[in-house]
């Protein structure tokens, strides 16, 4: 059920972003989703992809400092005031969210919202027991190790 994002952090230079995404393309890694945020000429590029440990390999041969980290991935309808009705018992429980972002593929009824928790364990029980549906590796067809599981 749990779900790995690669995070890579780059020089905010013109290509940088080609460079990455071009050298997962050509070993056959699909970015499901993505995030770059940049600050003071550094960006973080955060990844869900299709095979995990090939990503960290490609980064690792080509120097590009980087880091895979459990992240939690909800399911919520894709309508106004959603996102509060999730954010809201995070917040009556104190646990902090360090990021977050968006992915709208799923249907066109629903989104997916993607943590990063600073305590994903407790992050993660709070959410099913709100009855929040968590999205795994499998169903984002993210690889998580070099067995395809």
């Amino acid at each position: 059920m749990g779900l790995k994002q690669i995070s890579v952090f780059l020089e905010n230079s013109p290509g940088r972003l080609y460079d990455i995404t071009t050298a997962f393309g050509e070993a056959g890694i699909n970015l499901k989703a993505l995030s770059l945020v940049g600050a003071s000429g550094f960006g973080v590029l955060r990844l869900l992809v299709s095979d995990i440990q090939k990503a960290r390999k490609i980064a690792m041969e080509h120097h590009w400092p980087a880091r895979v980290d459990d992240v939690v991935a909800v399911r919520i309808p894709d309508t106004p005031g959603s996102l509060s009705k999730l954010l809201g018992p995070l917040r009556d429980s104190k646990i902090d969210i360090e990021y977050m972002y968006a992915f709208t593929g799923f249907s066109s009824s629903e989104a997916v919202m993607i943590f990063g928790f600073k305590d994903q364990k407790r992050a993660r029980k709070k959410l099913e027991a709100i009855g929040a549906v968590l999205v795994g590796a499998e169903e984002f067809g993210a690889l998580e190790d070099e067995n395809g599981s």
